[in-house]
C-alpha cells in the first residue's frame, strides 16, 4: 500500500478566501499566502479596519502572489466574477467561505432588514460560495475542498444574539449537507466553529491588558482561560485544506479553548 505524502505545502494551489481583509479571513490568507499558495482575497473593502496594509499587499511583499476583488458575498454575481477571476491562476483549489456579518439585538426587537441582512451575508453568501465554487471544481476536475467558517454559536444560544446564531447554525447544516452531496465529485466540505476570538470586532478588548475586567468576562466561559487569536483558527484551516485531512469532510473543527465541553 501506497501512503499519502502528508503535507501543508500549498505550492501551485489557488484560494480564494471571502472577508480577507481583516480579522480571522486576513489571517486565513496571509498564512495560505507563507504556505505558497496564490491567494484571492475576496471582500467587500480592501482596507482594513486597522490601517495597516491590505492583505494581498502584504502577501506580495512577502514574496507571494495575491490578488484583491471587490465582492459582496450577498450577491451571487460577485461570488461568480469571484470564482472565475481565480482562473488566471489556473482555477480555485480550496474555497475560504469566512466573510461574516454580526448583528445583535434582542428577538423582540431586531428589524426584518437586519434580519434579511445577516442572513444575506452569513448564510446565503456560504451557501452560494459552496455553490459556484464546486460547480467550477466539477467542471474543471478538480478534487478541491471547501471549508466554511461556523462558530462555536453553531451550537451555543446566547442573549441577544438569535439572528446571529441562526445563521451559524444554518452555516453548519450547510457544510455537512454538501460534505454528502459533493463527496462523489471528490470535493471535501468542511468548517472550522472560532470560539471567543481577539479581533478588532470584538467591543472592549484590550490585547495590552487580559487582565481587564470586560476581557474577564469575555474569557468567563473558557477552560483555557484565554482568548483565541486569528491564528488559531488560520491553522485550523489549513489543515482542513491539506493533505493532512484528505479523509476529513463534513466536520466542524471546534477552535474555542474547550467551551464547547462545559
Amino acid at each position: 500500500m501506497v501512503m499519502p505524502d502528508y503535507t501543508q505545502d500549498f505550492q501551485g494551489k489557488t484560494v480564494l478566501v471571502t472577508g480577507g481583509t481583516s480579522g480571522i479571513g486576513r489571517e486565513i490568507a496571509l498564512r495560505f499566502g507563507d504556505a505558497g499558495a496564490t491567494v484571492l482575497n475576496a471582500d467587500i473593502e480592501v482596507e482594513p479596519k486597522d490601517a495597516t496594509t491590505p492583505t494581498h499587499e502584504q502577501i506580495r511583499e512577502a514574496g507571494g502572489d495575491a490578488e484583491y476583488i471587490q465582492t459582496d458575498v450577498s450577491d451571487i454575481d460577485d461570488i461568480r466574477t469571484a470564482v472565475e477571476a481565480a482562473h488566471q491562476f489556473g482555477g480555485i483549489d480550496v474555497m475560504v467561505n469566512n466573510a461574516g456579518l454580526f448583528v445583535g439585538g434582542s428577538i423582540l426587537d431586531v428589524s426584518p432588514q437586519e434580519f434579511d441582512q445577516i442572513f444575506s451575508v452569513n448564510a446565503r453568501g456560504v451557501y452560494f460560495g459552496c455553490q459556484v465554487a464546486a460547480n467550477d471544481m466539477i467542471e474543471r476536475g478538480v478534487d478541491g475542498c471547501i471549508i466554511n467558517t461556523a462558530s462555536i454559536s453553531s451550537w451555543h444560544a446566547q442573549y441577544d444574539q438569535v439572528q446571529y446564531d441562526a445563521t451559524k447554525g444554518a452555516v453548519k447544516m450547510i457544510t455537512r449537507g454538501a460534505a454528502l452531496e459533493l463527496a462523489d465529485h471528490g470535493i471535501r466540505v468542511n468548517g472550522v466553529g472560532p470560539g471567543q476570538i481577539a479581533t478588532e470586532f470584538i467591543e472592549n478588548w484590550s490585547e495590552d491588558a487580559p487582565e481587564a475586567a470586560d476581557n474577564q468576562e469575555f474569557l468567563k466561559p473558557i477552560p483555557l482561560d484565554r482568548a483565541g487569536y486569528p491564528s488559531d483558527v488560520a491553522g485550523g484551516v489549513l489543515f482542513l485544506a491539506s493533505e493532512d485531512a484528505s479523509y476529513i469532510t463534513g466536520e466542524i473543527l471546534m477552535i474555542d479553548g474547550g467551551w464547547q465541553v462545559i
